[in-house]
Order: structure tokens, then C-alpha cells, then sequence
């Protein structure tokens, strides 16, 4: 099969690689976007029913175009996020190629060569925007596979109609964790396990306030001066409605971390136990970064140095949208917009320099 050639494959269709679209087609790049999934909206797609942004509407918006409000909602569940993305995409009609599969990224001289489930492209850069939702992380908890009750992440939660009447442990105390909780509070028996007591943010902070919070620390960073800590001496859990109403009335009550799990639920150090029919693990993803494995650049504990968002090893590839280590809140809609701005400039730069 003849290799497709292009300047930059964008690997992933996602809020990141949407935002990353929109500044290389400014730069008047030629670029590909290459989607797993087979319909647009990334992620968010696949989330729980009920789960909320943590802002308003126009302060979750990618670059160059306000995210709309949702008629009735504040805070705009995911459904609105995938007709949003949806949109999006067509407004600046992003070259989206879906659905394809990337199986590897290769060194080829000059260029750099993605290898996919439909055939090759050779390019220039290549800017890596997967996220981490397709790998969930599951603690090594002593136990675990003697549970007889149904285990199941938080990619596979959708609605608290599926656990009506059943004894259901949440574990984690991050957004997730509470979220689903609180969802959950009502219509089922719940235990909501955190490792710590929970966090929560006072109940006017926003994804507004955290995006600028992230923004500072990282400009103190880069100049030298004092962490202060960011977002993370705030707290962990944002209290968008439904988590703040399941808490004010007393149903959100978190027990520590068991030490491990049983056949019918989960015991305590002290030899407490708790009957389950099912446990919901809310703990979080790791990287998505299988598909750059035979670039080798990644360190002892599997994580790939950056400097902004270009890798340390390869100064051709980018990645976006993982988090604080490929720029401020950049895992979140309104925080990936200026790391992918300035991504596609230094690809930019890089492409002319060579030319």
C-alpha cells in the first residue's frame, strides 16, 4: 500500500486533537487528523449519563469558537460536549479520518512514519492527542479477584437505574469518584471509599478558577519561583450541583481506604466488613501512549519527558492534552487551546527550518 504523506498526522479526534486542528489549519499546514473512534466527540461520548462539566458553557470552549450554553443546565452534561465537538469539527471542516487506528509510530529518516489499521503516512511531525480514558487504572488491591460481586471503572459506569436497590461501593475521592457517588446516593445502598477524607473545593470555584490557578503555577514554574501548589491545594472535587446537594443533605459520607477485598464485599483493618454487589473503581487513567512505544522514549517509570509539549528525545512529536506535563489544564476544554497553539507553532518553525 502507497504511504499517504502529509506535514503532521494528529493522532487523536478528541477536544485536544480538534484544538490542535484548528491552530495547524491556521498556520496553513497540511495536516491529518487520524480518529479510533467511528463518530465525533472523543471521549465524551462514552461518559456516564449525568456526568457535568465543571463550568459554564463559554468557559469550556476549544479555540475560536464558544461552546453554546445548554438550555436549562449551568453546567453542560456530556451530551452537549459531543454535539459541540461535532460541530466544531465541521465549522472548520478539520480533515478527520475515521475510523483509523494507529498501531505505531516509527523513525524513517527525515519523517516520521504512522503505521494504522488502514495504511501508512510518512509526515513531517506528528502531534499525539489520545488522552488516557482507554486506559483506566485499577489498583493492586489484595482480593480483588476473589470478589463474586460485579468490578467495573468509571469508563463503564452509565446510569445508577443499572444498581437500583443493590449495595454498591464507590472507591476514589477525585471528581469521578464523588460524581458518581452522588449519583448513586439515592436509589442504591452506598459506601463511598476515599484514601484520604475528601476535598472539597468551596462551592464558588469552577473550572474558571482552576484553569487560571494551573496557568500561574505554571508561569512560576518557568520562572523560577516558588511552587505554591496549584490547583491541588484547593482540593480535589469540584462541587457542581449534583455533588453539592448529595452532600448538604448528608449522603455523601466517605470511610477510609480497606485493606482488602472479600468474596461478598470488603473488609477494614480493624475487621470491619461491608457486604457488595458490585464495586465501582474511580481511579483514575493512565497516558494513552502505547502507539509511541517503538520511539523508546520512555523513562523508567514509563513516562516521556517534555519540554512544553515536545518530546526531550524527539523534537518532532508533541503530545497534548495529557495533563500538566504537556501544559497548564490541558486535559480539559478550555485549557488545551494554548498548548496547542503553541505546539503548532513550534511545528511550524520546525517544518520551515527544514525545508
Amino acid at each position: 500500500m502507497t504511504p499517504n504523506r502529509t506535514q503532521v498526522v494528529v493522532i487523536g479526534g478528541g477536544q485536544a486533537g480538534l484544538a490542535a486542528g484548528y491552530h495547524l489549519r491556521r498556520l496553513g499546514l497540511d495536516f491529518v487528523i487520524l480518529d479510533a473512534q467511528a463518530t465525533p466527540g472523543g471521549a465524551w461520548q462514552h461518559a456516564w449519563d449525568s456526568l457535568r462539566l465543571f463550568s459554564p458553557a463559554a468557559y469550556s470552549s476549544l479555540p475560536g469558537r464558544l461552546m453554546p450554553p445548554q438550555t436549562g443546565a449551568t453546567y453542560p452534561d456530556a451530551q452537549h460536549v459531543v454535539e459541540y465537538l461535532t460541530d466544531y469539527e465541521k465549522r472548520y471542516e478539520l480533515p478527520v479520518e475515521r475510523p483509523v487506528r494507529v498501531l505505531g509510530v516509527h523513525r524513517d529518516g527525515p519523517l516520521l512514519h504512522v503505521e494504522t489499521d488502514s495504511g501508512t503516512w510518512h509526515a513531517g511531525a506528528v502531534i499525539s492527542a489520545t488522552g488516557t480514558w482507554w486506559r483506566p487504572f485499577l489498583p493492586a488491591v489484595p482480593g480483588r479477584p476473589e470478589f463474586r460481586g460485579r468490578q467495573l471503572h468509571t469508563v463503564e459506569y452509565r446510569s445508577p437505574a443499572d444498581f437500583a436497590g443493590q449495595r454498591i461501593i464507590v472507591v476514589g475521592g477525585g471528581n469521578s469518584g464523588a460524581q458518581i457517588a452522588a449519583d448513586l446516593a439515592y436509589d442504591s445502598d452506598l459506601t463511598w471509599v476515599t484514601q484520604r477524607p475528601p476535598r472539597f473545593l468551596a462551592d464558588d470555584i469552577d473550572g474558571r478558577v482552576l484553569f487560571d490557578v494551573a496557568t500561574a503555577r505554571r508561569r512560576a514554574l518557568d520562572e523560577g519561583r516558588t511552587d505554591v501548589g496549584g490547583v491541588a491545594s484547593l482540593g480535589d472535587i469540584v462541587a457542581v450541583p449534583p455533588v453539592r446537594k448529595a452532600r448538604d443533605i448528608g449522603l455523601l459520607k466517605a470511610s477510609p481506604m480497606f485493606r482488602r477485598l472479600v468474596p461478598g464485599g470488603v473488609e477494614w483493618a480493624d475487621g470491619t466488613r461491608v457486604e457488595a454487589d458490585a464495586i465501582i473503581w474511580c481511579t483514575g487513567f493512565r497516558p494513552n501512549l502505547s502507539h509511541l512505544a517503538p520511539l523508546q522514549l520512555r523513562g523508567v517509570r514509563g513516562h516521556i519527558a517534555t519540554t512544553g509539549t515536545h518530546a526531550v528525545g524527539e523534537s518532532r512529536l508533541h503530545l497534548l492534552g495529557y495533563g500538566d506535563w504537556t501544559g497548564p489544564a490541558s486535559a480539559t476544554l478550555i485549557g488545551v487551546g494554548r498548548p496547542a497553539r503553541d505546539a503548532a507553532r513550534e511545528i511550524a518553525q520546525l517544518l520551515a527550518a527544514g525545508s
